[in-house]
């Protein structure tokens, strides 16, 4: 089964029927006052000019570059969130680029609530196995850690370093969780995901769990729009895929990410316009979970053999299994 979750190939709409004001009730699907059905607005792809972005980023916000990560966020991405924190390190089980997994992010993986380091390797195998067949594409996949500093931190110019300069991005998704204490990196109890289309000034809330996470993509997209000067339209996506259990939202997440990357943005021509709707879209989430295993799986032996032609490798046996297989 492929991770895309396209188990139908109904054809897209283009109605999103959106719940402005309605009450949220946190951490449960939400009811809604009926609407009239508002038009989704289509997005340019990614190889659209970028030259009229005419981003004006916020005085005095001086961002990163799109490859580094703050060194002060570094510890949010570990973090499993509905279990219980282990009160010993959970051991390293793969090393790929900027990510290391560990046995606690497996056992999630397999059978639990999806952490920011699941979400965040899914991220980074993006970056490295399919964007770089699209050098030209300036798309950003930020990560959930950098998320949630986007959301609570109380001043936005003091982040600006761990932000990706975004003057030539064209589009950026954000993994959006509903923690909403800024001293607790595990908290929240829902992933949902915000797909920024910035040369449409456009964002869209895809959430599995009905209007769960609506109060903090509104949130997130106000202050990513203050980040990049420019103010963005939200649409609440009506036509989600839904879950049917309570813990696979961060499932959800990525294989929605990959659905619209690959299939809406990276293949669209220059000129065509893309719809962003999910309807009719059938997710997999249990073949989502055992490719993902797969993928790691494939990485982790790949990570054994490079270090079995090693020349250290003869040398440091017993120091080589404590750290786990590297990719990089």
């Amino acid at each position: 089964m492929s991770l895309n979750g396209d188990a139908s190939n109904g054809g897209s709409a283009d109605v999103d029927s959106g719940h402005w004001g309605y009450r949220r009730h946190p951490r449960r699907k939400c009811g809604r006052r009926p609407q009239k059905p508002r038009t989704v607005p289509e997005v340019h792809g990614w190889k659209a000019t970028t030259s009229k972005l005419g981003l004006a980023l916020a005085p005095g916000l001086v961002l990163g570059a799109t490859s580094i990560w703050s060194d002060r966020v570094a510890a949010f991405a570990r973090a499993p969130r509905r279990r219980q924190l282990p009160l010993t390190p959970s051991k390293p089980y793969l090393s790929y680029h900027d990510i290391l997994l560990t046995s606690d992010d497996i056992v999630s993986l397999k059978y639990d609530w999806l952490t920011d380091n699941n979400i965040a390797f899914w991220e980074e195998w993006l970056e490295r196995e399919v964007l770089p067949k699209y050098p030209r594409a300036h798309i950003v996949l930020l990560r959930p850690s950098i998320t949630f500093l986007l959301m609570q931190a109380i001043d936005l110019k003091s982040i600006g370093s761990a932000l990706p300069d975004f003057r030539k991005t064209t589009h950026i998704f954000l993994p959006v969780n509903d923690s909403r204490d800024r001293e607790r990196a595990d908290g929240g109890s829902h992933w949902s995901l915000l797909v920024v289309s910035v040369i449409d000034r456009v964002a869209f809330h895809y959430d599995s769990l009905g209007g769960a996470n609506f109060y903090e993509a509104q949130k997130c997209t106000d202050r990513l729009g203050r980040v990049l000067g420019v103010p963005l339209r939200f649409h609440q996506m009506e036509d989600s895929p839904q879950q049917g259990n309570n813990s696979d939202c961060g499932v959800y997440v990525c294989i929605v990410m990959r659905h619209l990357l690959i299939k809406r943005l990276l293949n669209a021509n220059s000129n065509e316009k893309v719809s962003m709707s999910m309807a009719n879209k059938v997710i997999d989430s249990a073949g989502g979970r055992k490719e993902m295993m797969q993928i790691i799986e494939s990485l982790r032996k790949e990570g054994e053999r490079r270090r079995s032609l090693s020349p250290m490798s003869t040398s440091s046996k017993s120091g080589s299994s404590k750290t786990p297989p590297r990719i990089e």
